[in-house]
This record gives C-alpha cells, structure tokens and sequence, in this order.
C-alpha cells in the first residue's frame, strides 16, 4: 500500500524505514553530524528522549519536542546515547516510551497512515486471526495469562484476536522494532565525546531506581529471591541460573557489586575473584546490564518457591518487590 508521508508523519514514527532513510541521507557520519550545529542543536533533545523514557510522568506535553527533522534526527541520536550507557534497562524504558508515544499518536492518526504504520510493521489491523509463529513472536515479552497459547482459540494455525487487542499488539511490535540492536555497538571515541550526557543520565537512572526501590528492605523480596539467599547462607551452592536471577536482582534494586558478593560469600564454593567477576558481568562490566528473569523464567528453572497470594498477581519479581515495600510503608504509616 504506497503513501506519501511528510515530515511530521517521519517525525512520530521515527521507527518507520522511511524515517531511517530520511536521517541517514541528511546526517551521514553521525560524528560528525553531532559536531554540526544541526548536531548541536539536536544532541540536547535527544538527551532530554531519554530523560523522558526514565520520567514519563515529568513530561510536560505543551513543551514537548516539535515534529521536525529535530525529532527525527534526536530519536536516532537518542539510541546512541543509550547504548552508550551500555545499560540495559535504559534501553528497556526507552522502547517502552517510544512504543507508548506512537500509540498514543496512531489513535488519532488518519486511518490510511495508522493502517500503513502497522503493515509496515507486519500487523494487519483488520485482522482477527493471526498465524501462530507470528503471533507467539509478538507475545514473547507480554505476561498477561490471557495472552497465552494454551489460553486463545486457535484454529488451522492461526490465534484469534480481538480489535483491541490487534492495537496492543501493535504497540508491542513498536516496542520489540525500537530496542532491536539495542544497545548498539558505538565507537569508545563516540562515546568519550558524549561523555557528560551519558553521565547526567546514568544519574538520572540512579535517581529512577532509588524512586522506585528506595533503600534496600530485605522484608519485601519475593519468596523466590528469599529461598536463593536462603540457600546461600544455608552454604548451600546454587545453580547458575540461580545465581544470576540473585545477582539481576539484586544489582536492580541497588546494590553494589561489592554487597552482592559479600552475599555469596558462605557459598561452599566461594571464590572472591570469580565472584566478583560473575557479580561485574551481570552488573554491566561486559558492556551489557542484565535484568532478573522474569516470573515465568523462574518457574521454568525451579526457581519459583514458597508461592504467596501477592506472586499470583505478579509476572515479575522486582514488580513483587516494588509492591510489596509499597504495602510495607503504607502499613508503618497506618
């Protein structure tokens, strides 16, 4: 289905191919697009992307970024500077923002245009049947029960689908097609040179994960994270899987990697060097940051244990977590 789509159009779905190419052929070295003034101007907007994936909440619509070639041109930049947080769940928040941002864009788009936007992403808005290897790809990452093979109609391989749910779909798919790649691998001189925004929003990740986490509360882990430091201090050696979900998450709600090790260290098997190693790796010393597995990987290591009423309303342990110091404070309070 050809369309013709202008600048605005580019400039909410920076994602499109189209898009892409747009900022490519204006562009050309993004090193020395940034030492542009073009790049100048762009570089601050694209910071300012990120900061609004980390605080959606703080994002003042009236002064939002305007759709032009600044916008298109910061979405790229934007991936950049992420991925030389080389963070992981930086990446994360910004494909759920971008995702978010374009879906709320498609609801008021002009049907023709919100019609190509998903078929250029392979979903057929009128659809109601989706074939079962197209429909199990897109639904990877959702945890819903409802969203579930054993849980839908299937018939002759293909996964009945409701209107509204063609939609979340959708936006899941921009999700997935946004953090593809992510993070990229950006030259260390690129990276040096971008140096004091990389570290203005590695500090505002900080500044996200304490709003979140708040100080560490060991009452509030999840039975699951509970039994593994348990079994640790049980001198108790765990599996690897069982060490890196203890590790992820630890590392996620705060913890340095020194106050990560010193948990293993009643492990039969503890060594400090190896331990600090694994610890550095998972941590992002690899140049990737690892989230903890969520609920449903657990159960498939055996690590799902000691299951309570709060686990059978969660799909994450860190989501576990988050609500269960919510209830905790909220008590203190009472």
């Amino acid at each position: 289905m050809g369309i013709d789509l202008d600048l605005k159009d580019l400039a909410r779905y920076p994602f499109l191919q189209e898009s892409q190419t747009f900022a490519r052929d204006r562009t050309g070295s993004i090193d020395t697009f940034l030492e542009s003034q073009v790049g100048k101007i762009v570089l601050p907007h694209a910071a300012a992307r990120v900061r609004a994936a980390l605080f959606p909440d703080q994002v003042d619509q009236d002064e939002s970024e305007p759709l032009s070639e600044v916008s298109i041109f910061s979405y790229a930049v934007a991936r950049v500077l992420v991925s030389c947080t080389k963070d992981r769940m930086m990446a994360d928040r910004l494909a759920r923002y971008e995702a978010a941002r374009a879906a709320a864009a498609l609801q008021d788009e002009d049907p023709a245009i919100r019609a190509y936007v998903a078929q250029s992403l392979g979903i057929d808005l009128d659809a109601r049947t989706i074939p079962v290897t197209t429909y199990v790809e897109l639904v990877a990452r959702l945890r819903d029960d409802r969203w579930r093979l054993v849980n839908r109609q299937v018939r002759e391989g293909a996964v009945t689908v409701g209107t509204t749910e063609v939609g979340e779909l959708l936006r899941e798919r921009i999700r997935v097609v946004v953090g593809r790649d992510l993070p990229l691998n950006v030259p260390t001189s690129l990276c040096d040179a971008l140096k004091p925004y990389i570290d203005e929003l590695t500090a505002a990740l900080r500044e996200k994960t304490l709003e979140e986490f708040g100080e560490v509360d060991e009452t509030s882990f999840p039975p699951c994270i509970a039994a593994l430091i348990n079994a640790v201090t049980a001198g108790t050696n765990l599996s690897h899987m069982g060490r890196f979900a203890l590790t992820a998450f630890l590392h996620n709600i705060g913890l340095t990697t020194t106050q990560i090790a010193e948990v293993f260290q009643r492990a039969p098997d503890f060594d400090l060097s190896i331990t600090m190693y694994q610890v550095e790796h998972i941590s992002g010393r690899s140049g990737t940051e690892y989230t903890a597995p969520s609920c449903a990987t657990m159960r498939t290591y055996g690590l799902c244990v000691h299951k309570n009423a709060l686990c059978e309303t969660m799909s994450h342990p860190l989501s576990y977590y988050r609500r269960k110091k919510w209830q905790q404070e909220n008590k203190k309070k009472e």
